[in-house]
């Protein structure tokens, strides 16, 4: 049984108190994080003048609190602190925490901010305190002691303003377009924030609406959005390419189910094993029988799932049993049985946008607190930073995070990946980055250039599969591009599946096949030139013989064409496949007569041989079925 922590109640937060290392005041233990960041900001080498001990005071009853004004104790008033003046009705502060235990069977409030009288908050003394009514816990600490603020500026020991440390901080780091900025982390948080464990699965997005890029899989309007808001998730196969968002539309699924008390199951087919599936169906089957509880099975990369292995799901899925989400990166019409896609509906997520790539970096680089340097701007606002500390803060370029998002290409985790590389690189080397476009940034700052992305991934990261999908889609798009006489979409392809890795010799032997299919008999010599670049890649091997593909697709587009030979070639084939009953006999005359024998049963007589005769001998060499035919103007025998 789970036990709720005061950091789970916020009403046991209130009660949890913690006081603060650098201004000596107590505080709920939940904000005690953000009163640090403000102290800090205040004061940066972690000295300040302690505040003088606010006086215990014991909260009143609830009807003297809204009744009567507080009034000092004596021992207030020996202490020489000012009295407060009268609010008509204003009840303690977060002080009144520290009051001895209410007595047995009276519920403690907490006691939360209420309107002054002249405030637009408050009509007067009697009237109920917002928060008394019923309202939700202030959601910052800063919201909780405004009203103390308000009474400290009254005050005349010359106490801090705790309400002047925001104003302070925001001046101190008020950006030229009025967007204040936060307190910069240093390095070693930067760094502690990225080790451990991939950025991209830090940033994972918990919730739909931050889920970017897939608007016409999972846009407002859609219909599996509104299943998933309902919580009626479908079994569903989510088809795209790596780091599109499967894996974080399964994740936002299993968020969203166990809020319901749906069970979610996650299993991988690269590590599981039939048992294994079979173990997580007879939970299913059993936490629904017992507790009426469904189950989704989540299978990352089910197309590694053999054809038996996935008939284990199609008895549980069509009953209702479990609910199936599959996620895979190869065609489901080539890698999923019929069976199981008839049972599930298909879900393409496309390749990301740049646009969306960006938004995910910036709420990557937002989370670690890195600023983002424009280069647009005549003068960085963060020259003369408030981090006046020891430890280097992090900028990046925008253009860096432009650069990364392109080469990206669409794929959010190598993005994440990208920036996480760089980000470490930079901050492990620990140079300072001296002068740039003319300005002299402190040697106390780490920056992320456009170079250092470029460096970390190398290159444009390439989508390709030689034995998938991707693989017959780009060698299609190149004969196409041929047949098209385009040279320059031809080189495109062409480009595109060699730097992915395809094997030189196999799109040799395409261009064979093409310089006799399209170009044919309108440029004969275009199958020379295909053999030899077939030869010449086999004498040489890659990178070199990329060259001699290009020159042959380039010849090839350009070549005029012909596909008389292969259309009546074509035409043959389907006479052939669409004759009824025995095929007709070779006609005698053209029989060929090795023995005495075959002579004498006839085998080719009445044949005339042509270079014999000067004119052009009328002479039958077609069945006598197909006597007239002529596969290169007809389609049918």
């Amino acid at each position: 049984m789970e036990v709720s922590g005061p950091e789970d109640d916020p009403f046991l937060a209130q009660l949890h108190r913690v006081q603060c290392p650098v201004c000596q005041q107590t505080m709920p233990a939940a904000h005690i994080n953000s009163h640090l960041d403000r102290c800090l900001l205040l004061h940066p080498a972690g000295h300040a003048e302690p505040a003088p001990p606010r006086p215990k005071r014991r909260r009143p009853s609830e009807s003297s609190a809204l009744k009567q004004p507080a009034t000092p104790t004596a021992a207030e008033s020996s202490e020489g602190e000012a009295e407060e003046p009268d609010d008509g009705g204003e009840t303690e502060s977060r002080e009144s925490y520290d009051a001895p235990p209410t007595p047995s069977g009276a519920r403690l409030i907490p006691d939360f901010p209420v309107a002054r009288p002249g405030s637009p908050g408050g009509k007067g003394a009697g009237q109920r305190p917002a928060a008394a009514a019923g309202s939700a816990s202030p959601r910052s600490w800063d919201e909780a002691e405004a009203p103390e603020e308000e009474e400290a500026a009254g005050d005349a020991d010359g106490e801090d303003d705790a309400g002047r440390w925001d104003a302070d901080a925001a001046a101190a780091f008020e950006a030229p377009g009025g967007r204040p900025h936060a307190r910069a982390p240093a390095a070693e948080e930067v760094r502690q924030l990225l080790e451990g464990k991939p950025l991209a699965d830090t940033m994972r997005p918990d919730a739909l609406q931050d889920f970017v890029g897939q608007g016409r899989a999972v846009g407002p309007e859609t219909l599996l959005r509104s299943l998933l808001e309902a919580n009626e998730v479908p079994s569903i196969i989510l088809w795209g390419p790596p780091g599109c968002g499967k894996t974080t539309l399964a994740h936002i699924i299993a968020n969203n189910s166990k809020k319901h008390s749906v069970r979610f199951v996650t299993l991988s087919a690269t590590s599981a094993k039939t048992t294994d599936v079979r173990d997580a169906i007879k939970q299913a089957q059993n936490e629904k029988r017992f507790f009426k509880r469904k189950t989704i099975l989540f299978i990352d990369e089910i197309h590694r799932f053999n054809k038996s292995q996935q008939d284990t799901f199609l008895p549980h899925v069509e009953c209702g049993t479990i609910t199936l989400i599959g996620a895979t990166t190869e065609n489901p019409s080539f890698q999923v049985n019929a069976a199981l896609l008839s049972r599930c509906r298909v879900i393409v997520l496309e390749k990301l946008p740049v646009e969306a790539v960006v938004t995910v970096l910036m709420r990557a680089i937002n989370s670690l607190g890195i600023h983002v340097l424009d280069s647009s701007r005549p003068a960085d606002p963060l020259s003369h930073g408030s981090n006046s500390g020891s430890e280097p803060c992090v900028l990046i370029e925008d253009k860096a995070v432009d650069t990364l998002a392109r080469l990206s290409d669409g794929d959010a985790r190598a993005g994440l990946n990208g920036l996480q590389l760089a980000v470490l690189a930079r901050l492990s080397a620990r140079k300072a980055f001296g002068k740039k476009s003319g300005q002299s940034y402190p040697p106390s700052r780490v920056l992320v250039t456009e170079s250092d992305v470029k460096e970390g991934l190398q290159r444009s990261h390439i989508l390709y599969d030689r034995a998938g999908e991707e693989h017959y889609n780009c060698i299609s798009a190149l004969h196409k591009s041929m047949r098209g006489s385009d040279p320059s979409a031809s080189l495109y392809w062409l480009g595109r599946m060699l730097e992915g890795g395809e094997d030189p010799l196999y799109v040799a032997r395409r261009l064979v096949r093409f310089a006799s299919e399209d170009v044919g008999l309108a440029d004969p010599s275009a199958l020379t030139q295909a053999v030899a670049a077939y030869q010449g890649c086999h004498f040489i091997g890659m990178p070199e013989c990329e060259v001699l593909l290009a020159q042959c697709v380039v010849y090839l587009a350009r070549a005029p064409k012909s596909v008389e030979v292969y259309s009546a070639y074509s035409n043959v084939k389907a006479c052939l496949r669409s004759h009824q009953g025995p095929l007709p006999p070779v006609p005698l005359h053209l029989r060929n007569a090795p023995t005495r024998l075959m002579k004498d049963l006839g085998y080719g007589q009445g044949y005339k041989y042509n270079p014999v005769h000067s004119e052009p001998v009328d002479q039958d060499y077609l069945p006598e079925e197909l006597r007239g035919v002529d596969f290169f103007k007809q389609r049918r025998c």
